[in-house]
C-alpha cells in the first residue's frame, strides 16, 4: 500500500529534472518560444496556458505510472498506454526522435556561441557534445542528480530575463498586434491550438521513458505527483514570461537564431555573456538525458557496449547538429514529431478513462 511519504528535497529534484529536461536549446535560445507561442501574438499566450494544463496531466501520469508499475525499461510505458503493437511503434519512433532532438541541442549550442562570441559553430557544438557524452557515461542516477539541481536555476534566470525585458520596454506589448503581421515569423503550425498540441506532443516523447524511470525512485505517488506538478508549473511560467519578454521586442528579435541573447544584451553586454552560459547550461541539461535515453535503450547502462555506443552517437549527433541551420532543425524535427505525440496524448487519456472505470466502486461492487 502507498504510504504517501513525501521527501521535500526529492520533490524539488523531480521538479528540477522535469524543468531541466524541457529547457533545452529550443527554449533557452528563445527559438522554440518564438515559433510555438510568440508567432501567434496574444493567442500564443493562450496556447502557453493550454500547454500548462496538458503538462499537468502528462507529467503526473508518466511519473505516477512509473512509480506504480516499476517498469524494467522506461520504454515499457508505451506498451502500458498503447498496447503491444502501437506501443512498439512508439518505442522505436521515440528513440529516433529523441536522438534527432539531441542533434538540435548540438545545433543550439553552436548557434549560441557563434552569435554571442563570433566563434565557429563547431566550437559550441563540439564542446557541448563532449560535455553531454561524458556525463552520460556515468549513468541515470548521476544525471538526475546533476540536472535536477541545475534546472531550477536556469528556469529562474529565464524568468528574470523575460521580466527585465517587459520592465525595460512595457510599451512593446501594446504594439504586438500591429507589428506581428508584417514580420513573417517562422511558425510551428497554422494556428495556436495546433501549435500548443504539437509542443506538448514532442515534449511527451522526450519525457515518457525518463519520467517513468524517475517515478521508480519515489517513495509514494504523492511525492511523484508533487514533483511533476511543481515542474509543470515552473516550466510553464517560464514559457509565458519569456514569450512576453520577446513580444516586447518583436522587431529586434525577429529572424535571429538566438533571440534570448538579444534580450540579455538590451540589459547590458555583460548580461548577454552570463546568459550565453545559462543557455549552454539549459542545452546541457536536456542533451544529457536525451542521449542517455537512446544509449540505455540499446545497451545495458555502464557496459562496454553502452560506452562505445555513447561515443559513436555523440560524434554522429555533433556532425549533423553543426551542419544544419538551427532554426530549421527546430522547425522540422520538433513540429513533425509533435503531431505523432498528439496521438500518444489521446491514447493516454483513453487508457486513464479505462483504468478509472475498472477501479470505480460501482464496477467493483458488481
Amino acid at each position: 500500500m502507498d504510504n504517501q511519504e513525501v521527501r521535500l528535497k526529492q520533490v524539488l529534484i523531480y521538479a528540477g529534472a522535469f524543468i531541466a529536461f524541457l529547457i533545452g536549446s529550443g527554449f533557452a535560445t528563445g527559438q522554440e518560444i518564438m515559433q510555438y507561442f510568440v508567432a501567434y501574438g496574444w493567442l500564443g499566450i493562450a496556447g502557453a496556458i493550454a500547454v500548462f494544463i496538458m503538462f499537468l496531466y502528462v507529467g503526473v501520469s508518466f511519473i505516477t505510472v512509473g512509480y506504480e508499475n516499476k517498469f524494467q525499461n522506461g520504454s515499457d510505458i508505451y506498451t502500458y498506454y498503447c498496447g503491444k503493437y502501437i506501443g512498439k511503434f512508439y518505442d522505436y519512433f521515440s528513440i529516433l526522435f529523441i536522438y534527432m532532438s539531441f542533434m538540435v541541442m548540438i545545433g543550439g549550442a553552436g548557434a549560441t556561441i557563434h552569435q554571442q562570441y563570433g566563434l565557429p559553430v563547431a566550437v559550441g557544438g563540439v564542446g557541448m557534445a563532449i560535455l553531454a557524452g561524458g556525463t552520460v557515461l556515468f549513468g541515470l542516477n548521476k544525471i538526475i542528480d546533476v540536472i535536477g539541481k541545475i534546472g531550477p536555476i536556469i528556469c529562474v534566470m529565464a524568468i528574470l530575463l523575460g521580466l527585465s525585458a517587459i520592465i525595460i520596454n512595457p510599451g512593446g506589448l501594446s504594439k504586438v498586434n500591429y507589428i506581428l503581421p508584417n514580420l513573417n515569423l517562422m511558425k510551428a503550425s497554422s494556428n495556436w491550438i495546433l501549435a500548443a498540441l504539437s509542443y506538448v506532443g514532442f515534449c511527451m516523447l522526450w519525457l515518457a521513458a525518463f519520467m517513468s524511470q524517475m517515478g521508480k525512485t519515489a517513495k509514494s505517488t504523492k511525492e511523484a505527483s508533487l514533483g511533476a506538478i511543481l515542474g509543470a508549473l515552473g516550466f510553464s511560467l517560464a514559457v509565458i514570461i519569456v514569450a512576453l519578454g520577446l513580444m516586447t521586442n518583436l522587431e529586434q528579435v525577429a529572424g535571429t537564431l538566438v533571440p534570448s541573447l538579444i534580450l540579455a544584451g538590451n540589459i547590458h553586454p555583460y548580461v548577454a555573456i552570463v546568459f550565453s552560459l545559462t543557455v549552454a547550461g539549459g542545452i546541457y541539461t536536456t542533451a544529457v538525458p536525451l542521449l542517455w535515453t537512446v544509449a540505455s535503450r540499446i545497451a545495458v547502462e555502464k557496459s562496454n557496449k553502452y560506452k562505445i555506443l555513447t561515443v559513436v552517437l555523440t560524434i554522429i549527433g555533433a556532425f549533423v547538429g553543426m551542419n544544419v541551420p538551427f532554426d530549421k532543425l527546430v522547425n522540422i524535427i520538433y513540429v513533425i514529431n509533435g503531431y505523432v505525440g498528439i496521438l500518444l496524448l489521446a491514447l493516454m487519456i483513453i487508457k486513464s478513462i479505462r483504468v478509472k472505470v475498472v477501479q470505480s466502486p460501482l464496477n467493483n461492487s458488481v
